[in-house]
């Protein structure tokens, strides 16, 4: 019996490693939609549109694809697109077995070697359309008024952007990661215990600032913000011990 050129695709993409570009869509996606941006059953963009939003070539966004298939992540319909088949309900565990073993001082270690240092990058490299983005998302945060978790999806894709904006793929990969970590149990149960609605209008305001200092290419303020931030995610987790 001979194989479908779609399973003999799946079957050679489980025996190869895809590169650095392939992986930071893979990476890029599988976040967004372990995170509910996508929903189960929903239809992902279109090739063309990801590869826009992006910034890399619809053979690259389609070789992703491939790959999500394969992790039974997405599933490809001929003339109809891509659809969402994980279910963050069906299981607790991070995408990553590091994510899922990395306790939250070592997360806020990590952060703060990163996010300094990404924002810094960002700013030199996003272009305006990127910024205009981040904004959109930022106008998504300003709208949450109680839902803790639904500002924290927000925050970790605002986040997720910045790295996005810094137009190197290794380091949207390793934050990738980073985001991964964060969204494990302990950080969620955190926040419904302190994210007070008027904690959420703090962050709000907080944000507000970092993304005018993005826009302004303000490094020393952004980066400044940054460092307050994870000062304030570190007070989180002090009161929870």
């Amino acid at each position: 019996m001979t194989n479908s050129p779609k399973a003999s695709t799946l079957t050679g993409l489980a025996h190869s490693l895809p590169g650095a570009t392939v992986r930071y869509v893979i990476d890029t996606l599988s976040t967004r939609i372990a995170a509910q941006e996508f929903a189960l059953d929903e239809r992902l963009p279109s090739e063309r549109q990801l590869s826009q939003d992006l910034g890399v070539a619809r053979n690259t966004v389609r070789e992703a694809l491939d790959h999500l298939e394969l992790r039974g992540m997405i599933r490809r319909r001929a003339g109809s697109g891509s659809f969402v088949t994980f279910n963050p309900g069906g299981s607790s565990q991070a995408l990553s077995t590091v994510a899922a073993e990395t306790g939250p001082l070592h997360l806020q270690a990590v952060r703060g070697i990163f996010e300094p240092e990404m924002v810094r990058l960002a700013i030199i490299s996003m272009s305006p359309k990127q910024i205009d983005a981040l904004s959109e998302v930022l106008s998504q945060m300003e709208a949450v008024q109680a839902d803790a978790l639904a500002f924290v999806r927000l925050e970790e894709e605002f986040h997720r952007m910045i790295a996005v904006g810094t137009g190197n793929p290794l380091l949207v990969a390793c934050y990738n990661l980073v985001i991964d970590a964060r969204r494990q149990a302990f950080r969620a149960a955190m926040y419904r215990r302190h994210l007070t609605p008027a904690r959420i209008a703090t962050y709000q305001r907080g944000y507000n600032g970092l993304f005018n200092a993005i826009a302004a290419r303000d490094i020393e303020e952004a980066t400044e913000f940054m460092k307050l931030s994870l000062i304030e995610d570190q007070k989180l987790l002090l009161q929870d011990e």
